[in-house]
């Protein structure tokens, strides 16, 4: 224990380091051309990539993402917020939620299949009872991309799942008016991403190599998630993409950074602290700078004019915080949310932490 406690001191700042200077930064071009031909690719032939549904009153969704779900070891980003999640999805079952899982729900970079079906037997139950009242779709991301290009994925699903399940790259979610529609389009959000193309060779370099010592070390280098660079500038990408589409909005994970109207919840805050000191409202002024305080690394950076963008874009956050919160976003009643999950005097609770009614973007 000792000397992997001198290891892990040593060699934390090179290998945070050496994550930092050769990740994949996002390209927008890529970018661009990836979100849109999916985009159009789900529209004009649904069914292979993902497909349409239609959004009505009584149609309640709950969007999580960016489980990781590992095997227990210093690598698992889930063990602290499992939790929270079974709590949670307890909670949607029982009020009938549709469940969008929108990707990296398993950590297969680094972790065999076998030993996260072993040690998450009761995550996936908790997601099997959505898929067999048929109220269950599963997105495929970066990290668990198996299940989108090996052979036998299908075969393994059906064993976790209990029946046959698809899994998709997309969805989007018609929300129909009297006069207008919006189209909200969900995606895991690493299209146009170089280190997230399934090449090969940079699948093994994780596995093999990068993620037994990241495992041993238990330094968590997760990208982008954990560079506040690379995350802005790829929700940043993002935003642009969704800003130029017309009646839509776009939802995605990936950065594990909550993100509301295309505002992450500490820009929000800023932009309510700049009201409050407009009004001279001390009181306001004091609670924003203690949510401020204790944000904790969820919301960490903030673009240089965030006070006037295009309410376009979200982001689900993750559910792998390291204090066991997990974020999400809900469709429910007209109304589009981000909600928190946590702890709170050791019990666990829902929190609306932003909420705007759907006919407000039309």
């Amino acid at each position: 224990m000792k000397l992997q406690t001198s290891l892990q001191s040593f060699f934390r700042k090179p290998v945070l380091w050496a994550s930092a200077k050769f990740n994949s930064k996002p390209d927008k071009e890529r970018v661009f051309n990836a979100l849109s031909k999916l985009f159009d690719h789900i529209l004009s032939d649904p069914g292979k990539k993902g497909f349409v549904i239609s959004h009505t009153e009584k149609k309640k969704i709950i969007i999580f993402s960016d489980q990781h779900k590992g095997r227990r070891d210093g690598a698992d980003d889930f063990v602290n917020a499992e939790k929270n999640y079974l709590e949670a999805l307890n909670y949607y079952y029982k009020n009938h939620f549709y469940f969008i899982n929108l990707g990296d729900g398993e950590e297969l970079w680094e972790n065999t299949l076998s030993q996260i079906k072993k040690h998450n037997i009761k995550a996936f139950s908790a997601e099997k009872k959505f898929h067999y009242r048929n109220s269950f779709v599963k997105i495929f991301g970066n990290h668990d991309l198996y299940w989108a290009n090996d052979p036998l994925a299908g075969i393994e699903l059906k064993k976790i799942y209990g029946k046959k399940i698809r899994v998709y790259e997309g969805i989007i979610i018609n929300v129909l008016f009297e006069e207008k529609g919006l189209q909200i389009f969900c995606t895991h959000g690493h299209q146009g991403d170089k280190r997230s193309d399934g090449n090969m060779l940079t699948k093994f370099f994780v596995a093999r190599i990068w993620a037994p010592l990241q495992a041993y070390l238990k330094i968590n280098t997760n990208e982008p998630s954990n560079n506040n660079i690379m995350k802005t500038a790829h929700n940043q990408i993002m935003y642009q993409w969704a800003a130029e589409q017309n009646l839509t909005l776009l939802i995605t994970g990936h950065t594990h950074q909550p993100v509301f109207e295309s505002l992450t919840h500490l820009e929000r805050l800023y932009r309510n602290k700049q009201i409050a000191i407009r009004e001279n409202d001390t009181g306001a002024i004091h609670k924003i700078n203690l949510e401020i305080k204790n944000i904790n690394g969820k919301s960490d950076a903030v673009k240089e004019d965030y006070t006037h963008i295009n309410p376009s874009y979200f982001n689900t956050g993750c559910c792998c915080f390291s204090d066991g919160d997990i974020t999400g976003i809900e469709i429910d009643n007209g109304f589009i949310r981000l909600i928190k999950w946590g702890q709170v005097e050791g019990i666990t609770q829902r929190i609306v932490l932003e909420e705007k009614a759907l006919k407000e973007f039309i």
